[in-house]
């Protein structure tokens, strides 16, 4: 299975002003792609992935544009294939239009095996007409990448990702199954009881962003104060980054070497965020990629992450009796069934409903659904009402 593993790299004073001409190469290609293929659609001509690669090659043979010759073809090349796939994510309704990339934001160029060459041995990697990059090497054993892509962060730190093929991991099978209920005010809540706190890494360094955001839209552009504290907003979204990624990273590898079967909700996040309420929270939580990240590792680890029907009201129904509540306001956290009198709490109950749910498919087969009656709120979008947003 495929893998992508990413190292610090460390280019001397050269390489960086030659990897600044390829960033700029690299993102005058993609603009210049979009912006053909943009007007290409307009005027009612479509024009494809091999159409903008033989443009290209005169592209590069026109005076005004023979610098696009300095750096290596390779990454020019592969900018068409990224342009081709942020497409094809669009089509596919996974990814909104392409966009066009700015100077200030993150750079990357990608490269292929005829662009560089790795010395597993002597753990030596050169790119072509940059040569050999100071790596700090993390790992003790890494396999041959297929393809590498060179990143600058906007803080300026520049990284080194690369796609291996590793070997599935299987760990020893615990023989437990557990239901996750991803929230707000707590990450995640489990079925047996346990509750995962949500460190809101976002929220913290709140106050600090909005004051370093309020200097730079001060600052007069193009000023050297300016770009100081851009590069100071830039660190302190990567550090909020970092935080959020190595909470997400623990808490899935934790729930993985515990659990042998996970239950989830397909969450539509994308359209739980549409709510301006609960956006930033939502957005904090990072709830996609904990899914994603669990499910990864499942894969890897030879577990297994099922997904019970999004539209399942797992938090209004009663774990106990099946009772199954008409309304519940976010603000209710504890409630108790008017059916049997049991008392819940609102992320248990509905953790306890996602693991019964899950090993009810997973015997039978099918999905869950909902009554017709109820079925109609499908109709309407589920993050028009904050209710519905965490229904589940």
């Amino acid at each position: 299975m495929k893998a992508r593993w990413t190292f610090r790299c460390y280019p001397t004073p050269d390489q960086e002003q030659h990897l600044a001409r390829t960033f700029g190469c690299v993102r005058y290609v993609w603009n210049w792609a979009l912006q053909l293929r943009s007007d290409g659609w307009r005027n009612g001509e479509r024009i494809s992935y091999p159409e903008t690669d033989r443009r290209l090659t005169l592209l590069k043979q026109q005076p005004e544009t023979t610098w696009l010759n300095e750096v290596s073809s390779v990454c020019l090349q592969q900018s068409l294939r990224d342009l081709q796939t942020a497409f094809s994510n669009f089509f596919d309704k996974r990814a909104a239009y392409p966009s066009f990339k700015r100077k200030e934001a993150r750079q990357s160029a990608n490269y292929t095996e005829r662009g560089f060459s790795f010395d597993a041995a002597a753990r030596t990697l050169k790119l072509a007409k940059i040569g050999a990059i100071q790596v700090k090497w993390s790992r003790q054993q890494i396999p041959a990448p297929s393809s590498i892509r060179l990143i600058r962060t906007a803080s300026g730190k520049y990284f080194i990702s690369l796609v291996v093929e590793t070997l599935p991991a299987p760990l020893p099978e615990t023989g437990q199954a557990i239901g996750i209920d991803f929230g707000i005010n707590r990450l995640a809540t489990l079925s047996s009881g346990e509750k995962v706190a949500n460190p809101k890494h976002g929220a913290q360094w709140q106050r600090r962003l909005a004051l370093y955001q309020k200097r730079l839209a001060r600052g007069q552009k193009g000023s050297k104060r300016r770009a100081k504290v851009k590069r100071h907003v830039a660190r302190l979204h990567e550090k909020i980054a970092n935080s959020r990624l190595d909470t997400l990273h623990k808490f899935s590898t934790d729930m993985v070497r515990r659990f042998d079967v996970i239950y989830i909700e397909d969450l539509n996040v994308r359209g739980m965020v549409q709510n301006h309420r609960l956006a930033r929270a939502l957005s904090d939580a990072s709830l996609g990629a904990a899914a994603r990240l669990l499910e990864e590792k499942a894969a890897r680890h030879g577990k297994r992450v099922e997904k019970i029907d999004r539209w399942f009201p797992s938090s209004k129904t009663c774990s106990c009796c099946g009772h199954v509540q008409t309304r519940m306001p976010l603000d209710v956290r504890n409630w108790t069934c008017p059916s049997c009198g049991t008392a819940h709490d609102r992320d248990v109950n509905a953790a306890v409903n996602i693991l019964a749910v899950g090993q009810t498919v997973t015997a039978h087969g099918g999905t869950v659904r909902r009554s017709r009656a109820t079925a109609r709120e499908r109709k309407s979008p589920r993050s028009a009402n904050p209710q519905a947003a965490t229904s589940g």
